[in-house]
């Protein structure tokens, strides 16, 4: 069921996306080549805590009930999402997503943003910035009235002129009392399909877009891999659906 907030319940979950960009501003000056990703996961965590907030991944059960151990998803190069920091030092050339997540009482907010540490090649440059294209073109499609799938189509559009991939087998989704609510919000699709999307629905929108192919590898409890082992690149913004332009949340 797709839950339609109030407008006091986007109100709290305004809070909790401002508490995570802090925590993005916090973050982004220890991302270069030598900081340790655990002190990266510490800083978020205390920035969180210190705004009366709660990381919303830490602790975070998966389907079999394992818990996240850590505050931030700290993905690098071919690992697509739900990488960990686990003491590993960050180094020139790579290409590093943040995934956070906010608890507010009792209300979520979650966003991501890839890192480029020092120089990178032209591919992946190029590779981050259309996958956060991708991003702002597929918010360009959510709004009142308009159909769910457009926003996935927005994003493959973009993405496969460029010669990328969509990965598939993740998606975006609702959000509000829970961190995934309905409905799901895949980055692939037709046109046209889908509900209709309604004044108020609150939805994270996150490309997760390849080098090369789509195809991607559980490894463990958490870690989700390109299957060639070629970068992934991903971005992510909790929004609510209005008349117009989409309200974004997760920014200051």
């Amino acid at each position: 069921m797709i839950h339609i907030k109030t407008d006091a319940e986007i109100r709290l979950m305004r809070k909790a996306g401002q508490i995570l960009a802090a925590a993005f501003e916090a973050a982004a000056p220890m991302m270069v080549a030598g900081t340790n990703a655990d002190e990266v996961d510490k800083i978020v965590e205390e920035t969180i805590r210190s705004h009366n907030g709660v990381p919303a991944f830490k602790n975070h059960p998966n389907g079999d009930g394992v818990r996240f151990p850590y505050s931030v998803c700290f993905s690098i190069n071919e690992e697509v999402v739900h990488g960990m920091p686990r003491g590993r030092k960050i180094e020139n050339g790579q290409i590093i997503g943040l995934d956070l997540g906010v608890i507010y009482e009792g209300y979520y907010a979650d966003s991501a943003r890839t890192f480029a540490i020092g120089k990178i090649g032209e591919r992946e440059e190029e590779l981050v910035r259309v996958t956060k294209e991708c991003l702002d073109k597929g918010i360009e499609q959510a709004h009142a009235g308009a159909r769910l799938s457009n926003i996935g189509h927005a994003v493959q559009k973009h993405a496969e002129s460029h010669g990328f991939s969509v990965i598939r087998e993740l998606v975006g989704h609702g959000i509000g009392r829970s961190l995934w609510e309905d409905p799901q919000v895949p980055n692939f699709g037709l046109p046209g399909k889908g509900p209709v999307l309604r004044k108020n629905m609150v939805i994270a929108i996150e490309p997760m877009i390849a080098m090369g192919g789509p195809e991607v590898d559980m490894i463990g409890d958490w870690d989700v891999l390109t299957r060639d082992r070629k970068p992934a690149a991903h971005f992510e913004h909790t929004i609510v659906i209005m008349d117009g332009a989409a309200d974004i949340l997760t920014v200051l």
